[in-house]
C-alpha cells in the first residue's frame, strides 16, 4: 500500500488559488492555477519541515503531487487574490478539533512561532535587502506587522486583550501566544471563551491556527530571503 495522500483544501480566487494543508499548520502555497499551487506546495515541503523542525517529524512529503490529495475547494475572497489564505475549509473546519487533534495543531504552531522569533533575532542589526525580490518593511515593521495581525487573529478566536503595540515585542508575543492558546483549548472544550466575537465573526479553531502559522511562516522566509 502506497502512502496516505497529504489532504489539503483548495482555495480558488478569480487571480490567484492557495493550497492549504489541512493538518499541518503554516504550510500553503500559492499559484495562478490549481496546479501551479499544488506545485509550489510540494516545492516548498522541505524548507517548510526544516522550518518547524521537530514538530513536522511525522510529515513525509510525497515526491510528486499526486501524493497530495485535493479534500475540498472552497471560493476564494478578495484576500485570496491579495496573496493571503483568507477562506476556512468548508467541511474540514464545520466542526472545531477534538482536544488530541488540539494539541497536533498547536505543536506545529509553536515551532512556527518559535521559528519567527529565531529568524528575527539572527536578523538584528541586518540591513534587509529591498527590492523586487525585497520588500519595504524593516525588521521592527515586520515583528509589529506579524503581531498586530496575531492580535486580530486572536479576536476572531474569542481570546482574551492582551497589551498593544507599546509593550516590548518580547512580552506582548508571549502575552498574545498565551492568550491565543487559553482561548482555543476553551473552544474544543465546549466553554465559552474569554470575550467572544458576533456568532457571525467567529472564525473556526483549526483555521485561526493554520492562519496565524501561515502568516508566521511568511515572514520567517521573508526575513530568511531578505537578510541572506
Amino acid at each position: 500500500m502506497g502512502p496516505v495522500a497529504i489532504p489539503v483544501y483548495l482555495e480558488v480566487g478569480a487571480k490567484r488559488t492557495f493550497a492549504v494543508s489541512l493538518d499541518w499548520p503554516g504550510w500553503a502555497r500559492a499559484g495562478k492555477t490549481e496546479e501551479e499551487a499544488l506545485e509550489t506546495l510540494l516545492e516548498t515541503g522541505p524548507r517548510y519541515r526544516r522550518t518547524v523542525g521537530a514538530a513536522a517529524k511525522g510529515l513525509t512529503l510525497p515526491k510528486t503531487v499526486r501524493g497530495i490529495g485535493v479534500a475540498e475547494r472552497v471560493k476564494g475572497n478578495a484576500t485570496t487574490d491579495f496573496g493571503a489564505p483568507g477562506v476556512p475549509a468548508k467541511r474540514s473546519d464545520a466542526t472545531d478539533p477534538t482536544e488530541r487533534e488540539l494539541d497536533a495543531l498547536m505543536k506545529v504552531l509553536r515551532a512556527c512561532w518559535r521559528a519567527f522569533d529565531r529568524a528575527a533575532g539572527k536578523a538584528e542589526g541586518k540591513e534587509l535587502r529591498k527590492g523586487p525580490r525585497g520588500g519595504g518593511r524593516e525588521l521592527d515593521q515586520i515583528v509589529d506587522h506579524v503581531l498586530d495581525a496575531e492580535r486580530a487573529y486572536m479576536g476572531k478566536l474569542g481570546a482574551a486583550p492582551t497589551s498593544g503595540s507599546k509593550t516590548p515585542p518580547e512580552e506582548r508575543a508571549a502575552a498574545q501566544r498565551a492568550a491565543f492558546e487559553e482561548a482555543a483549548t476553551l473552544r474544543v472544550r465546549g466553554e465559552p471563551p474569554p470575550k467572544p466575537p458576533p456568532r457571525s465573526a467567529m472564525w473556526p479553531v483549526a483555521y485561526v491556527i493554520r492562519r496565524t502559522a501561515w502568516h508566521a511562516i511568511d515572514h520567517v522566509w521573508e526575513i530568511e530571503d531578505r537578510s541572506s
